[in-house]
């Protein structure tokens, strides 16, 4: 038994791999009512929610962020809550979200132990219940993931007609656009849109070098910063592609991740700017309204 994943301490004692004494002790934390892991180990969404599935193992799945976050299409906050999907008794409490539902066989994927909701049953429930951008974030994170048409999950919700909040599904499709390799991009993208600016084009490539979103017929490049840019290595490869970019007449403006998530008219702000100083006509009112956002 490896004791830094989560594991049920009663199967731990039972084997006599622990003893309850020392299952309570400093050495392990407690993650949900009988699901432990070494105290040492970092406790992050994937790591909650493979503990999360432990308590409807046979039964149940896991869903929402939780399954994004389990498939590689990463789009939910850190602190996100585990999220189950399950007939059952246990209720919705901090760090736990239970859904109430019978998840059909075919809208079910394995990912190592864990059964998840597939990616099309997870972005149609994450789209129908969360706010404009998240819900668009969630979409774009599993439309890159599995090469999905955003268009497929309005499809998909034929099966749920009624379903809380399908009602938006189209007009989540329309926001989103498949190529936006993060969430973070997402947002960028968004923020420009909302603001009645042209859209840019995603993932475009000048020499050996991908731009997140471009302007190329005006040589305007728009970039989100991450903190994967702050290692040494990463910093010099910026720097010669900066270098290359600027030599070939790019301005390329870049945001961090405070603008991005708590400042997104001060991105749309500067994008408006720029787009202005290299003689883009650009409208003075958002193409999409605020609310619901």
């Amino acid at each position: 038994m490896d004791l830094r994943r989560p594991f049920r301490g009663t199967r731990a004692v039972a084997a006599g791999v622990l003893t309850p004494k020392v299952l309570r002790g400093p050495r392990f934390r407690r993650l949900f009512r009988d699901v432990y892991v070494a105290a040492d180990v970092e406790v992050d969404l994937a790591l909650r929610s493979r503990a999360a599935y432990l308590l409807v193992e046979g039964t149940g799945v896991v869903g929402g962020y939780s399954a994004a976050e389990l498939m590689g299409a990463s789009c939910g906050p850190r602190d996100a809550p585990a999220e189950i999907v399950d007939r059952t008794r246990i209720r919705s409490r901090p760090g736990l979200l239970v859904r109430e539902e019978v998840v059909p066989p075919g809208e079910r994927w394995r990912v190592g132990e864990v059964q998840v909701t597939s990616p099309l049953h997870t972005a149609f429930r994450l789209a129908c219940r969360l706010p404009t951008v998240e819900a668009v974030v969630a979409v774009d994170a599993l439309a890159h993931r599995f090469a999905l048409d955003p268009w497929d999950v309005v499809r998909f919700g034929y099966r749920y007609l009624g379903a809380t909040g399908s009602g938006r599904l189209p007009e989540i499709a329309r926001l989103a656009d498949a190529p936006a390799e993060s969430p973070m991009e997402t947002r960028i993208r968004l923020a420009i849109r909302f603001d009645g600016l042209p859209v840019p084009v995603l993932q475009h490539r000048v020499g050996g070098y991908d731009l997140d979103m471009a302007y190329p017929e005006v040589l305007l490049a728009v970039e989100y910063d991450g903190r994967e840019h702050l290692t040494p290595a990463r910093a010099r490869r910026d720097l010669d592609r900066q270098a290359y970019l600027s030599a070939a007449g790019w301005r390329v403006l870049r945001f961090g991740a405070a603008d991005v998530l708590h400042r997104p008219t001060v991105v749309a702000a500067a994008v408006r700017r720029a787009l202005t100083a290299r003689g883009v006509i650009v409208r003075n009112r958002p193409a999409v309204p605020r609310s619901g956002r």
